[in-house]
């Protein structure tokens, strides 16, 4: 995720972190090199047929309309994520104060929070496909590590592993019984938050939909330049060039947005909120807390 300051009037132009436009420069100079070649072979050769500019106008409010309501779809996915990690913050937040209220201090304490940490690494290296065990080895050891890894849903094994600590606390009569249900209220919401974090991950947007939108960019962005020929002549590639940006540029947020936990500049800091997890369990255990991640070259991952 980008972490800066709004740049100035005069940098914004400039500024290239975070823009789409390096992956859509190839789409931009091909849209007005096409309509360099339009505008040459009308006035050298023979003349083109001309569209309406009215006509081209309405294309364009529909396919902004369309890529609007795409655009809308994947940012309700990015910020529902973030809400999701969030939520998952408070609830291990709220395991701690629990553990304080109910259990006390001890051994089976320590154990609890060390797996909730393992969950939220493991929840994280299953969203990003990444390899987690040298960050939940020193939490709760080699071998627990590497039997939590080894199965299908890492993350639910470690919930699991919190589940049947404080089972075995129920059996020795540790924990009241208004304690058990607030408890396993809170591990209710840590899995419900892991399920929609999956649901996001494994549910892109609707395929035909996207194909739909694209094509449709497509179309317009090389019909235009046969709209431009009359009305604004020789500065007709400029101005394609500018509705290419816009339209391709809008499609490429899109894509970014549409899956939240992908390590790109513009996707969720699930390492940093992580390392938040980290801080939160480290300081409920008396233990010194890491260092928060910072951003590198103004990039949170």
């Amino acid at each position: 995720m980008i972490v800066r300051d709004h740049p100035s009037s005069f940098r914004l132009f400039f500024v290239m972190q975070g823009s789409v436009v390096p992956k859509i420069l190839g789409k931009i100079i091909g849209i007005a090199l096409l309509s360099v070649v339009v505008l040459l072979v009308n006035h050298f050769v023979v003349t083109l047929p001309k569209i309406s500019i009215g006509a081209m106008g309405i294309f364009g409010v529909a396919l902004s309309l369309f890529l609007g309501f795409r655009n809308n779809a994947a940012y309700d996915r990015w910020w529902e994520a973030r809400k999701l990690w969030g939520s998952m913050i408070a609830d291990v937040r709220n395991l701690g104060r629990h553990m304080c209220v109910f259990v006390g201090k001890g051994e089976e304490r320590e154990a609890i929070l060390s797996y909730a940490v393992a969950f939220a690494h493991l929840h994280r290296g299953f969203l990003r496909g990444v390899d987690v065990r040298p960050e939940i080895t020193s939490w709760v050891g080699e071998e627990s590590a590497a039997s939590m890894v080894g199965k299908k849903n890492p993350a639910d094994a470690a919930l699991r592993s919190i589940a049947d600590r404080i089972g075995e606390l129920i059996k020795k009569d540790a924990i009241s019984g208004f304690g058990q249900m607030t408890i396993s209220q809170t591990l209710s919401s840590l899995a419900f938050a892991q399920a929609g974090c999956e649901r996001i991950l494994t549910t892109p947007l609707p395929f035909v939909y996207s194909l739909l939108v694209r094509r449709t960019t497509y179309l317009y962005c090389w019909l235009l330049p046969f709209a431009l020929i009359d009305s604004t002549g020789w500065f007709a590639p400029i101005f394609a060039a500018v509705v290419a940006y816009v339209f391709f540029g809008l499609q490429a947020v899109t894509n970014e947005l549409e899956l939240p936990f992908r390590n790109v500049q513009n996707g969720l800091p699930v390492d940093s909120m992580c390392r938040t997890i980290e801080i939160s369990v480290a300081e409920a255990l008396d233990r010194n807390p890491p260092d928060g991640l910072s951003p590198t070259n103004h990039v949170l991952s």
